[in-house]
């Protein structure tokens, strides 16, 4: 039988086959990805085969060719990596400028992600509710930022509800990963698109500012036909697979993440996942400019011009070093 993964605890992963029936299954020991070390070799998002055994049991046997997915280094293991889902036709990163504070070298390592894969990325500015004035000033200063680059970006509460009606239309008929550090409210948010889901949400820690885990496991959840109507996770009915008329989206939580390590990049392919370090490059005296250093480097030149934010210069640069693993693993 043929399906898509809807969930993943770890060890067991839900799937939903093409006949509409939720199948619950393993993997067997020996299964593996040729070319990727990761920690979870099967991802929301698959598409899998499957087959039962003489006792019943339900076992994934091969993943489809994936057309995307967003990597990461999984934490304290510098070798191998965390797929966090696959195929994919966006993916919504919620950050906060405070309760906590999202980085912008956490924001910049989640885009070049997911700029290696060409996927797209919304940036979500949630607790807009809370912010006082200095802070509504640096919102409003990173969506410049992200937005002069090129990227969308929405000022939401979860909380409240401001906003995120407007975001129903950029959904409509996508698989759309969720992801961002953990206490952002991305809980909240799945739990204002898709009442039925009532996931549970936790408080910021005040002493450290930081949030707590509430999502322990990756879920695809579909998306209900109308704000008044939910409908909950696909693994909850009969949902068709995301193909076809009448179907509304889905969206795929995750767990929150506090570090976003790359994995597997390429110091010379770098640039082309920084959008205007890209962009001033095709000036560079030399072809093979690594863009810290170097004579006639148009990239510098930008950076002293103010045409560069520093911010996304430190990221780049910090990406750079990430083949550095006792560096990484210090770093978590």
């Amino acid at each position: 039988m043929k399906g898509l993964v809807i969930k993943n605890t770890g060890s067991w992963y839900t799937v939903l086959t093409d006949e509409g029936l939720t199948v619950e299954c393993k993997i067997k020991g020996n299964f593996r990805l040729k070319g990727i070390r990761s920690t979870n070799p099967v991802a929301v998002g698959d598409r899998v085969q499957i087959v039962r055994n003489q006792e019943g049991t339900a076992f994934i046997t091969s993943i489809d060719d994936r057309r995307n997915y967003i990597i990461r280094k999984a934490s304290n293991l510098s070798k191998q990596s965390h797929i966090l889902a696959a195929n994919v036709d966006q993916a919504m990163l919620v950050v906060t400028v405070n309760r906590p504070q999202t980085s912008t070298t956490f924001i910049d390592r989640f885009l070049a992600s997911a700029e290696a894969y060409s996927v797209p990325v919304v940036l979500l500015f949630n607790k807009t509710d809370l912010l006082n004035d200095d802070e509504k000033q640096l919102q409003e200063a990173m969506m410049q930022l992200y937005g002069a680059i090129g990227y969308e970006c929405r000022a939401i509460s979860a909380e409240t509800g401001e906003g995120v009606e407007a975001l129903r239309p950029l959904l409509q008929g996508k698989i759309t990963l969720l992801s961002g550090n953990s206490g952002v409210g991305k809980s909240t948010l799945i739990n204002r698109l898709i009442p039925d889901a009532k996931l549970r949400t936790a408080e910021i820690s005040e002493s450290h500012n930081t949030g707590m885990h509430t999502t322990t496991f990756s879920e695809m959840l579909s998306l209900p036909p109308s704000p008044s109507k939910g409908r909950g996770s696909m693994a909850s009915e009969k949902t068709p697979p995301p193909c076809g008329g009448g179907w509304e989206g889905a969206l795929i939580d995750t767990p929150g993440i506090k570090g976003f390590g790359t994995f597997d990049m390429d110091p010379e392919e770098l640039t082309s996942y920084f959008r205007e370090i890209f962009h001033f490059s095709k000036e560079c005296r030399f072809s093979n400019c690594t863009h810290t250093h170097e004579p006639g480097c148009a990239v510098l030149k930008a950076l002293d011009e103010h045409l560069i934010a520093p911010s996304r210069y430190q990221s780049y640069l910090s990406m750079m070093d990430d083949k550095d693993e006792d560096k990484y693993r210090a770093a978590y």
